[in-house]
């Protein structure tokens, strides 16, 4: 991977779940257990239905949160609480990958669609504190979930950020076609690639990745 494809990028913008730390470490699992169990209560539906629920508005409105909100008018606070009381020491500490954020010429960000107590618990978990200039969840973003264009624009305008001199690190495929079109470099991290033509690069393994296009 030539360094000369990165070497203008003054801001790096890393997504945090599954992003930050591999699925296998299981941690998102427990969070989908809390968000049906949420679900059963607030609609009074069966774990069947509301755990097809959850998979449909993550899938139709960016997060299940979103769909509560817009189809439910759910309040976002006990929710964004419950769903994330959960066991942080399923994670390992990464102190090469914290090494080689480290070493990224410029500001480094987080921007996730949790919270941002919740990252911080997570980035505490991983050995990566100190690391991020700034970190953003769903709050900074009015609530509103990535993939939509409103909540990135929010987040990189309280950041800002200039989008032609950034690059974005992000599981979900979906999640990197408004940075892209934003001028963002776009970087997949998933075990599978998905080609779009708003996907730069992929990757499975973010710290060698990171390794090969540090200066």
């Amino acid at each position: 991977m030539p360094v000369e494809q990165f070497s203008h990028v003054r801001t790096w913008v890393f997504d945090l779940d599954h992003t930050l730390y591999p699925p296998d470490m299981a941690l998102f699992d427990q969070i989908n257990v809390k968000m049906t169990d949420f679900v059963m209560a607030a609609l009074g539906v069966d774990r069947a239905e509301a755990d097809k629920l959850r998979h449909r508005y993550w899938q139709d409105h960016g997060t299940t949160l979103a769909g509560l909100m817009d189809n439910h008018g759910v309040d976002p606070g006990p929710y964004l609480y419950d769903v994330h009381q959960i066991d942080f020491s399923v994670l390992d500490p990464a102190p090469v990958l914290a090494d080689r954020i480290a070493a990224l010429p410029g500001r480094k960000i987080v921007y996730t669609n949790g919270t941002v107590d919740y990252a911080g618990n997570v980035i505490t978990a991983r050995g990566l504190d100190g690391l991020f200039d700034a970190v953003y969840g769903v709050e900074e973003a009015g609530l509103r979930p990535k993939p939509e264009r409103a909540a990135f624009e929010r987040v990189f305008g309280l950041d800002g950020l200039d989008p032609t001199r950034a690059a974005m690190f992000e599981d979900d495929p979906r999640n990197l076609a408004v940075p892209h079109a934003m001028g963002l470099k776009t970087v997949h991290v998933a075990r599978r690639p998905e080609p779009a033509d708003h996907i730069h690069h992929h990757t499975d393994d973010l710290t060698g990745f990171l390794s090969q296009i540090i200066p």
